[in-house]
């Protein structure tokens, strides 16, 4: 948690909640949020909950997670509980609760993992099959501190080094969602071109929750060779939407010329949730493309 005043955190809550600031300002501001800790930028981020917009409130309850704070349990509990929310938001909410990693939630998350909505029941059963993990006594942290992402997954990297035997495993509609998962996130810490391709086929392959995951680590990897198969999903207007918008944010995180013209077409789209992900997308190239982020790519790689 970082030290700052409560009066500046509510000052930067006051962006976060204002629904006439631009989107890129009030997810900086959540971001910022995220980054600061606390029970008061928890609370800050959960009063943007009644916000129209789900592609904000998803990653408010996305925030949360990442953040590990028990104190924000109440929050999600209700967010996931409420049925006038989209399901994006519930399911996000779903994951957060297992990413904190507190073993309270379980007879929640149980109660939810039979929800009408695929979505969340899948989210809800992979959170509890992450806190039997955990709780195991033969799992470490070790594990899960592999991560060369430092996110907070869904679930552990498999044990698994074998690209081709992964790949099979994740492309198996018939095996448990948990280890398909596993297998993912394998595969995106090998970070190899044939263990990024492999991802990218699984674009085509399983439910909705599963691709939506599937682009979020493509985005994560920040490989160019996954470009045309992200552009693919978000160009399919027959795909949920859940998934489109994953893809959305991936090109914004990748930021090639491709990228850019891919967003840009999809900017006026429908779906207000692949809209303003465009949005976000394209703010984000900008930012990858600017010459203070690469002035602050080269800090990085000196200290590495």
């Amino acid at each position: 948690m970082v030290n700052i005043e409560e009066d500046k955190i509510i000052s930067i809550g006051n962006v976060l909640n204002d629904e006439t600031r631009p989107l890129k300002e009030r997810f900086r501001a959540l971001f910022t949020l995220k980054s600061i800790g606390g029970y008061t930028s928890i609370s800050q981020i959960n009063d943007c909950f009644k916000d129209p917009s789900a592609l904000l409130k998803h990653e408010l309850a996305y925030c949360l997670g990442q953040m590990q704070d028990v104190r924000a349990l109440p929050f999600l509990i209700n967010v996931l509980r409420d049925m006038s929310q989209e399901p994006m938001v519930r399911h996000e909410a779903g994951e957060a609760l297992g990413a904190i990693g507190d073993i309270s939630v379980i007879p929640i998350l149980e109660e939810y993992s039979k929800d009408p909505v695929v979505e969340v029941a899948e989210t809800c059963q992979l959170a509890l099959d992450r806190l039997k993990w955990i709780s195991n006594s033969k799992n470490t942290s070790q594990n899960l501190s592999a991560n060369p992402f430092a996110s907070v997954d869904p679930a552990p990297p498999a044990a698994i080094k074998d690209v081709a035997e992964l790949k099979h495993i994740l492309l198996d509609e018939k095996a448990s969602l948990f280890d398909r998962y596993r297998a993912m996130f394998s595969l995106r810490n090998l970070r190899t071109d044939e263990s990024v391709l492999a991802l990218a086929e699984a674009l085509k392959y399983g439910s909705a929750l599963f691709k939506h995951e599937i682009a979020f680590v493509l985005g994560q990897l920040q490989e160019e060779i996954s470009v045309p198969h992200l552009c693919a999903a978000l160009e399919d207007c027959e795909e949920n939407e859940m998934v489109r918008h994953e893809c959305a944010e991936a090109l914004g995180s990748i930021a090639t010329p491709e990228c850019f013209k891919a967003l840009n077409k999809y900017l006026g789209d429908t779906k207000r949730v692949v809209h303003e992900s465009c949005i976000i997308a394209l703010d984000m190239c900008e930012y990858q493309n600017s010459p203070e982020f690469q002035y602050a790519d080269t800090l990085t790689k000196i200290s590495s």
